[in-house]
């Protein structure tokens, strides 16, 4: 048997995706590995983010819009006093406000009417396709294009930490939330303005991070499988 058997037969694989790496950067990796072509992620991840990312291989690929509909857990920071037209650092912040004035109360208090269903504006940078073109195509040319709210669920909002300017948080939420729409929304709710500086997905229905491969410890699995494949 081919030590990569058992990823041409199927796997799912729990990966901690690294930051500045897009979604496909890591199903790229694993194909190159494995040597298996049949690869796709369950929900993409933004290159700003870090965290989970289900990868299926042969057969599970089957399983992947059962695993993207799964509802998601992720926990990162907003920024406070200023906003960014990406909602996060992919673009330069602007419109800053003072936020002397915010209390701990008013910050908690302000969570309560972003939990449960709600419409959410997508991001104008975001890869959702509007006449056949991505929305972020026509953001970076400085176009907006409209766009309609969607309904997301949002099961619980939790700050964690203050420490101004930012504001840390835990999130539960179903499939297609944007946190960075939701950054954005807080700091409206606010009066500051806010945009989201870090993020990590912890969670994917019960698959958890602290179950995930990093990409190095990965390829030295690999790597082993294949010496040890070459000494029998």
């Amino acid at each position: 048997m081919q030590p990569i058997q058992k990823y041409l037969d199927g796997q799912v694989l729990l990966f901690n995706k690294p930051l500045q790496w897009t979604s496909f950067d890591l199903v790229k990796k694993v194909r190159i590995l494995t040597k298996v072509s049949k690869v796709g992620h369950a929900g993409t991840l933004d290159p700003l983010a870090t965290g989970l990312l289900i990868i299926c291989t042969g057969k599970f690929t089957k399983k992947i819009n059962e695993y993207m509909g799964m509802p998601k857990e992720y926990t990162g920071s907003f920024t406070l006093g200023a906003t960014t037209a990406s909602y996060d650092l992919e673009q330069e912040p602007e419109n800053f406000k003072d936020i002397t004035h915010i209390t701990s109360d008013v910050i908690h208090a302000a969570t309560h009417q972003f939990i449960g269903d709600i419409l959410q504006m997508p991001p104008q940078h975001s890869a959702i396709k509007k006449d056949g073109k991505r929305l972020y195509e026509s953001a970076r040319k400085g176009i907006e294009v409209k766009v309609d709210p969607r309904p997301v669920t949002i099961h619980s909002f939790t700050i964690t930490k203050i420490e101004l300017p930012k504001v840390y948080f835990k999130v539960l939420c179903s499939t297609g939330t944007y946190i960075r729409s939701l950054a954005n929304d807080f700091g409206a709710a606010l009066g500051t303005g806010a945009y989201l500086s870090s993020l990590c997905r912890t969670a994917i229905g019960n698959f958890s991070i602290n179950d995930a491969y990093s990409i190095e410890n990965f390829e030295t699995e690999i790597v082993a499988l294949r010496k040890a494949a070459t000494t029998i």
